[in-house]
């Protein structure tokens, strides 16, 4: 048969005298990729030969696509597969049975292991749908139904399926085309479930629940309530605790919870006890099972599968507990909450109500709460609960603070004095005595140190004055610290005491840091603070002194005139010299006078020399020597700087003001000269303020001008006056007279009156 040529049916092109056709596109249809999913493609002119050859003619053969003649058809097999278990020693393998389904549209394979309880290993789709492809040596084709029957043993990713048995359909299936379908095969045992199911496993408990329906339909919602209190005090920082009670009818519970004022500043939680049946008389927490309803008995066997459960009847070995019933509450009543004794003081109307019409109770008077009230807004510790002993760790303070913080915080300063007492211009606030040390050992008795007494913080510091050659350094003895008195216990609640201001003075003997010291002498400003405020310090207070004078001397006033006579200086004015007042001061005392006394007293009534005048003058003359070679101009400045400070124009300003308003004006004289002017030269008020118009014609170099002066050394001159004052202040001549008069002891003295 001749084939015959086709030709598009274009305009010119149609060579066809009967050509009947009226649509000329092409035909499609639909190919699947996968289950779901389907693509447009071409429908080739000559059909594709389908896998097997058709049991019909060709003529008779029926042109339907597989994906639409085995829709929804598959065959379904049963297979099972060994997996190797090194873990387990009774069982090293176990045997996994799963489902091979080949879906028939598309030559798809779908392998799924059904889930097992308690099996502990990931179940369900081991494989999803897919075509598999055969494994080496043939792989250029996938699995297909020729592949798969009873008996065979597919390779399946590397994993060996052995098929067992299949599905009604598809044996029919397979038997029809031709493929003889072998008998099922049994499936080995598999060891693992065998042990598994060999052990005994508990019978299913007894379904078994007591009616409670009853009792909760008739009370549900019926609350009785309840107020009283719980009494803490004896325990540390415990108060009385006011208490709300409730109790629910339906279940008998109780519920407990704290009447906790507004704004409270305690951290706690007002539930007191959860809702909960309470016993009556509570040992110890009950075990496990104790509060079930009812026990369950293993009647018979050995087995699980051939033993059944009862019900306990008898409740045997089960403890009798008792719980607090509706019966038990009342006014006036202690409960024992697990070991705390609540007082019922009170109930609500609603409660007197039930009370009064199931019991006939008509008496409801109220129990009065004791005085004491809870103290919220304390801390955590009382007022008067002392802190813990010191352990010698730091300092006390710091230790102390440690105790009220977690975070530990410095200690608090006093400002208020650290201002008072801080170094303002010249005035340090610094107590100075020099000091011996006493010692058994004679390298030490030779030492001398200078003890410094910080008066902004009663601070303590220690130099060495060292000579040389002495095989001592000339150093640091003690850093400024505060140290404690001796022979007091530390180790205590009470804070230790520390040497003060007030222990310091000449001839006191003291123990610094287990150093024994004895003070000597002290500096001008040291002396001149103490008898500033002689309140502080009494052995700088004269009409303590005179009064211990008086007392001790008179018994013996004539004796005493007649030991020690006085002497007439050149000045003119009688004197007893400091040597032989401190002698006397000494017998006549019998050791109860120490040396500052002496010399507070010797200070207070020693003379004036002459001498003063010519300081001053000297002191002029270097001045006003300095202001003229270095041609200083400036005391109209000076004089501004005067009115600027003294705004009420009262003509007298403090030292440091003073001071600081010279070394504002560049004053071209040494720092140290200026101190010695201000201290001795420049008048004062009673106040010990200077006088500014003193100060401003002393500083006049047009005012009585001086003659010059030589060259001279200004540091040499002021320790040469510095050295005679110290002199003069520590061992100063007495005015007899005039501490006769004062000692005031009525006596016939001839001396006194010729003296007068």
């Amino acid at each position: 048969m001749r084939r015959r040529l086709a030709f598009p049916s274009l305009p010119g092109y149609n060579f066809e005298s009967k050509n009947d056709r009226k649509h000329f596109g092409i035909s499609h249809s639909f190919e699947k990729i996968h289950d779901g999913v389907y693509y447009l493609a071409d429908k080739p002119s000559v059909a594709y030969p389908d896998r097997y050859p058709s049991l019909y003619g060709c003529d008779d053969e029926k042109r339907i696509p597989p994906w639409i003649a085995y829709d929804g058809q598959r065959l379904m097999f049963k297979a099972y597969f060994q997996e190797t278990v090194q873990e387990r020693w009774k069982a090293s393998y176990q045997v996994r049975i799963v489902t091979i389904s080949f879906f028939l549209e598309d030559a798809t394979m779908k392998i799924v292991e059904p889930s097992v309880n308690n099996s502990g290993l990931e179940q369900g789709i081991l494989v999803r749908r897919q075509r598999i492809p055969i494994p080496d040596p043939v792989s250029y084709r996938f699995y297909d139904v020729i592949d798969l029957n009873i008996g065979s043993e597919p390779e399946i990713y590397g994993r060996v399926y052995r098929i067992v048995d299949c599905d009604k359909f598809t044996r029919i299936f397979l038997n029809r085309m031709g493929i003889s379908v072998p008998d099922p095969i049994d499936i080995p045992s598999d060891p693992y479930y065998e042990q598994r199911t060999s052990h005994s496993t508990f019978g299913k408990k007894l379904n078994h629940r007591v009616d409670t329906l009853g009792k909760f339909l008739k009370y549900d919602k019926i609350v009785l309530k309840f107020f009283g209190y719980w009494d803490d005090t004896e325990s540390d920082c415990g108060y009385i605790h006011d208490l709300e009670m409730r109790f629910y009818l339906c279940d008998d519970t109780i519920e407990i919870k704290e009447i906790l004022p507004s704004n409270i500043a305690r951290d706690i939680s007002s539930v007191f006890i959860k809702r909960m049946k309470v016993p009556k008389f509570f040992s110890s927490i009950d075990p496990i099972g104790v509060n079930d309803p009812f026990t369950v008995l293993n009647v018979l066997g050995d087995r699980s599968e051939r033993s059944y459960f009862i019900r306990d009847s008898l409740s045997t070995g089960k403890p009798s507990c008792e719980y607090y019933k509706d019966s038990d509450l009342m006014i006036g009543v202690i409960l024992n909450i697990f070991g705390r004794e609540v007082v019922i003081t009170d109930l609500d109307s609603a409660t007197r109500d039930y009370y009064r019409t199931n019991y006939g109770i008509e008496e409801f008077k109220p129990l009065k709460r004791p005085d004491t009230k809870p103290d919220y807004h304390s801390t955590t510790a009382e007022k008067n609960n002392e802190p813990p002993p010191y352990n010698g760790f730091g300092s006390y303070d710091d230790s102390l603070s440690n105790c009220f913080s977690i975070v530990p915080k410095p200690s608090k300063i006093d400002y208020v004095k650290f201002v008072e007492y801080d170094k303002k211009g010249c005035n340090g606030n610094v107590l100075r005595f020099r000091a011996k040390m006493i010692s058994n050992n004679p390298d030490n008795s030779d030492r001398q140190f200078i003890i410094s007494i910080y008066l902004m913080d009663n601070t303590v510091a220690i130099f060495e004055l060292a000579s040389r050659n002495s095989g001592f350094t000339r150093c640091l003895f003690q850093k400024r610290m505060q140290v404690m008195l001796p022979n007091q216990d530390i180790y205590s609640h009470q804070k230790p005491k520390f040497y003060e201001p007030q222990h310091f003075y000449i001839g006191a003997c003291l123990n610094l840091g287990k150093f024994h010291f004895r003070i000597d002498s002290a500096d001008g400003y040291t002396l001149r603070y103490i008898e500033k405020n002689s309140n502080k310090f009494p052995v700088a207070n004269v009409v303590l002194i005179m009064d211990k004078l008086r007392e001790a001397i008179k018994p013996m006033y004539k004796k005493f005139i007649e030991e020690y006579q006085p002497i007439t200086n050149a000045d003119g004015f009688t004197v007893l010299s400091y040597e032989k007042f401190r002698d006397a001061m000494y017998k006549y005392l019998n050791g109860n006078i120490v040396e500052h006394e002496i010399l507070t007293i010797a200070r207070y009534y020693s003379t004036k020399d002459k001498s003063e005048c010519d300081v001053r003058e000297y002191i002029r003359r270097l001045i006003h020597t300095e202001l003229k070679r270095f041609l200083w101009d400036g005391l109209d400045r000076l004089k501004k700087g005067i009115n600027h400070w003294d705004s009420a124009e009262s003509g007298f300003l403090p030292r440091n003001e003073v001071y600081t308003i010279l070394r504002g004006c560049k004053i071209p004289v040494d720092s140290q000269l200026i101190d010695k002017m201000l201290n001795q030269c420049i008048h004062k008020n009673e106040m010990g303020l200077i006088d500014c118009r003193d100060l401003l014609q002393y500083m006049n170099v047009n005012i009585n001008p001086v003659i010059p002066m030589e060259p001279t050394s200004i540091k040499a001159f002021i320790g040469a006056t510095q050295s005679e004052n110290d002199q003069i202040d520590n061992s100063p001549n007495l005015e007899w007279c005039k501490f006769i008069n004062d000692l005031d002891i009525k006596e016939d003295d001839p001396l006194l009156a010729s003296s007068t």
